[in-house]
């Protein structure tokens, strides 16, 4: 689905966020992205979801070779192939949660009808078809992150991309907010996290562990243990 190889990330002022990184990441895996701030995890997830270029070093998503695409390609492998759910929701206030993952739909080509739809049908699989009229404002903080959940994977994307999913959520939400993942998961989406909470990522598959711009260590078990995530 991913592959990295010989990755760097220079940015202004000779600032290195990512240093020579080599990673593959198959189809249908769970997997965790893991370090302290500054390690490089924000860094790795626009290069992971095509929100930026390397430097140097080569990436490649399903197939395409990242470099070699133009600004509007990338537009369209997003759209068809990537979704996102970021810790801060990014929902727009004064719409319904119908309406937000509609949205999300825009550049599919779909009729407006299709888009309400395919949102209506993906906020009752995570849970939510009984708050489809609801502003944000009027949800929960877990509610809200499902509604954004919803929106990423209502383009049936191949691989989701999650930004510290629980780190805005108590305890009881952030716990939903993991089972939900692992479903879609289990559906067959390839699922990469972006967490500095170790205790989430060792409940997962595959361990990526990030720090200074490389990749120290790289965990991979048969069977995670599957665990409650308190904080």
């Amino acid at each position: 689905m991913i592959t990295l190889t010989d990755v760097t990330k220079t940015y202004a002022g000779g600032v290195t966020a990512l240093d020579g990184v080599s990673l593959a990441v198959g189809p249908g895996e769970l997997a965790a992205i893991v370090g302290p701030s500054g390690s490089g995890k924000s860094t790795m997830l626009n290069l992971l979801g095509t929100l930026d270029r390397p430097t140097t070093g080569r990436v490649h998503l399903d197939g395409h070779d990242v470099g070699a695409l133009s600004d509007a390609g990338l537009s369209a492998l997003r759209a068809s192939r990537i979704g996102f759910v970021f810790q801060q929701f990014h929902l727009a206030a004064g719409t319904s949660a119908l309406d937000n993952v509609a949205d999300g739909l825009l550049y599919c080509g779909l009729r407006p009808a299709e888009r309400r739809r395919r949102a209506a049908t993906v906020l009752d699989r995570v849970g939510l078809g009984h708050r489809t009229d609801h502003h944000p404002h009027e949800l929960s903080g877990g509610e809200r992150q499902r509604v954004a959940i919803a929106r990423a994977v209502a383009g049936d994307p191949a691989l989701l991309l999650a930004d510290e999913p629980t780190g805005a959520l108590d305890s009881v939400s952030g716990q939903a907010v993991m089972r939900l993942l692992r479903e879609l998961h289990s559906s067959g989406t390839t699922v990469v996290i972006i967490t500095h909470d170790r205790e989430l990522a060792a409940s997962l598959p595959r361990q990526v562990h990030m720090r200074d711009g490389r990749v120290i260590d790289d965990v991979l078990r048969r069977e995670a243990p599957v665990v409650e995530v308190i904080r």
